[in-house]
């Protein structure tokens, strides 16, 4: 990982937001040459320039916008490694604004894919989630075809060295607009808090979790891969019963006095998720923290197969599914939640 990273130019775009901040975070330890901050928020760049130091000589906070193709082929200039966690990702957001969704998630995704191959970056990175796996909302919908343009790359790379590949993963607690800072307002605010269904099932992280394999990932990619991080699943309903217990105290209240309230399910909502839609399994190998969605069934797996040491994964794993994998104790859902609060960006 060090020599992945040392004295090399890196762009994070996103790079104010929860996991391209704490990418950031995380790549100052492995001595890059200089990490450029991407991101469209002037605010969030004062922010995260105030928290990392503003005479840092290894950072660069570049305000732009991945729809402007200009800008950002400028900001890609010499760089070695792009990580793109740009996005429109709240449910309700692109579900409301679906024209929006298509223009960063999509649009955004092609000009990252352009300019690197144009300015010939060795490697690009994009994030991605599971509601990709069977997508029934805007944003879902968006962020595959996203994953779908990364793929197609290798369809068309020519003599381009680029390499590129995906991370995908579930929902990251305590990241911005994620569940668990509302769940801390509501607890803070009055004695109720909502849950859209109480059958509801997620697979979630931390967000240094995620970044952990996001960089992984990063080291030991080959191409035109999606990564699929291995996550334990939780009950929705659990989560907020431990959120409850975690903060009622913290705000001086009883955890019995906070009522949970069903408001039913969101426009673009699932009940549960998928890490690997039906129709992947086929072209996926498992490894010990995740499966790898290789390119295409048409191209031979086995030097895949090889490289990572991996095996088929399996029709049919109940794993895959949020509803039947195992789920997180009470005692593991607390210290998650610990864990997130404290890293809440």
């Amino acid at each position: 990982m060090l020599n992945e990273f040392k004295n090399k130019n890196i762009l994070v775009t996103g790079g104010t937001g929860s996991i391209g901040s704490e990418i950031v975070h995380q790549l100052l330890k492995f001595s890059p040459k200089v990490i450029r901050v991407f991101a469209r928020h002037e605010d969030r760049h004062y922010q995260l320039m105030n928290e990392l130091g503003t005479e840092n000589e290894r950072l660069r906070f570049v305000v732009g916008d991945i729809r402007d193709k200009d800008r950002l082929r400028m900001a890609m200039e010499g760089v070695d490694v792009v990580f793109h966690a740009a996005a429109l990702k709240q449910v309700a957001m692109c579900e409301y604004n679906p024209f929006e969704a298509v223009k960063t998630n999509i649009i955004g995704t092609q000009n990252i894919i352009e300019a690197a191959r144009d300015l010939k970056i060795p490697k690009v990175i994009g994030i991605s989630t599971d509601k990709v796996a069977e997508p029934e909302g805007i944003l879902g919908v968006s962020k595959l075809m996203a994953e779908k343009l990364f793929l197609s790359s290798f369809y068309y790379r020519g003599d381009k060295k680029t390499k590129f590949a995906c991370v995908r993963f579930g929902n990251v607690l305590g990241s911005r607009g994620s569940l668990l800072p509302l769940l801390k307002k509501q607890i803070a605010a009055n004695g109720e808090v909502a849950i859209t269904d109480q059958k509801m099932t997620r697979f979630v992280m931390t967000v240094p979790q995620a970044v952990n394999l996001i960089l992984s990932a990063t080291n030991m990619m080959r191409g035109h891969e999606i990564f699929v991080l291995k996550m334990p699943a939780i009950r929705l309903v659990d989560l907020i019963k431990a959120a409850v217990n975690y903060y009622a105290p913290i705000f001086g209240k009883k955890s019995s006095d906070i009522k949970i309230k069903t408001i039913g399910r969101r426009a673009g909502e699932k009940i549960h998720e998928k890490l690997l839609a039906d129709y992947e399994v086929p072209r996926a190998l498992e490894s010990g923290e995740m499966y790898i969605l290789t390119p295409h069934e048409t191209v031979a797996r086995s030097q895949y197969k090889e490289h990572y040491l991996a095996a088929q994964v399996k029709v049919g794993s109940k794993a895959l599914s949020s509803q039947y994998a195992p789920k997180l104790s009470k005692i593991q859902l607390e210290a998650m939640i610990k864990e997130a609060d404290a890293h809440q960006i």
